[in-house]
């Protein structure tokens, strides 16, 4: 059988590959679909953007992610961290009072990673919406090598304080040992060039770090699809994730004025929950669904979040 290309892992391929690794080996996934019906929804946004120029015109993922916030309001479990020794039976739930979202990005280089939106509890739909645009900005002055090697270093030092002495002794080892699966990081003007750039104006180990909690719009790298989720991967230490789909049309059975059913053309948007069963259980994350049938039943409240 013929090869015909090999591709070796660069540094963010290694790091997707060990957390996805750990992921599917230490977590109990649990995993829930939630259809929402954004038929009233699109035109408030189109509303909400009348006079506004293009670059400043509030997008559809901003508003979910203000939406997925308050619903993360209802329902803090699920913005938590989980510690857990399951050789001494032993587990810790962090739960976060700031709500920190993790979000993958595709670069300019086409290379994905994550990046981490602090402070969300705190930020209008407006002030996410820049937030997001501002990431974007600063992740095409980043070089992504550099920054994901210092704060996979960093993870390291953490590691060793922690006293994780043959985990950090092996990743400086498959990071910097002399060979092809060596991580190159930039060196001489290059490197200047690339220090001499603000942090303000290119992603930190801070805008990198892990969140509280992650939300994947799917939906925003395929327009067009009709697919589902069903499965989707935990980053730990945190305890969930939320993944958007693309919005589409489908027959929904609807109630009329009369208290009458009938089948109707609506917009639905899938979203997708897995959550950590160790953390906790499917009732624990009800009040998160109930805040979203609440919005979603009356959105005319997403005025006031402008």
């Amino acid at each position: 059988m013929k090869v015909n290309n090999q591709e070796i892992f660069g540094i963010a391929r290694k790091i997707k590959a060990n957390m996805t690794g750990e992921s599917w080996e230490t977590i109990a996934h649990s995993v829930v679909s939630y259809e929402a019906d954004v038929t009233e929804l699109m035109p408030l946004i189109k509303e909400m953007n009348e006079g506004v120029d293009k670059a400043n015109k509030i997008t559809v993922n901003s508003v979910m992610l203000k939406i997925i916030t308050e619903g993360i309001k209802a329902m803090p479990l699920i913005n938590s961290h989980l510690e857990f020794d399951r050789k001494l039976v032993r587990g810790t739930l962090k739960v976060f009072d700031t709500i920190n979202i993790s979000i993958p990005m595709v670069l300019p280089t086409g290379e994905m990673m994550t990046v981490n939106l602090r402070d969300m509890e705190k930020k209008s739909i407006t002030e996410m919406d820049e937030t997001v645009k501002e990431t974007v900005k600063k992740a095409k002055n980043t070089d992504i090598n550099e920054a994901l090697f210092n704060v996979s270093l960093n993870d390291t030092v953490e590691g060793l304080k922690k006293g994780k002495v043959l985990q950090a002794a092996r990743r400086l080892y498959g990071a910097k040992m002399p060979g092809k699966y060596r991580v190159e990081t930039l060196k001489g003007d290059e490197k200047k060039k690339y220090y001499s750039i603000p942090e303000s104006e290119r992603l930190s180990q801070k805008d990198l770090e892990q969140g509280t909690i992650t939300v994947s719009n799917l939906g925003s790298v395929y327009r067009e699809g009709s697919q589902r989720c069903y499965m989707l991967q935990i980053v730990p230490p945190q305890t969930c994730v939320i993944a958007l789909l693309s919005i589409r049309k489908e027959p929904v059975v609807v109630t009329d004025e009369n208290g009458e059913d009938k089948i109707a053309i609506r917009q639905i948007l899938p979203m997708t929950l897995a959550f950590d069963h160790r953390a906790y259980d499917y009732p624990d994350i009800i009040p998160f669904f109930r805040r979203l049938d609440e919005i979603f039943g009356d959105v005319s409240v997403i005025k006031d979040w402008k």
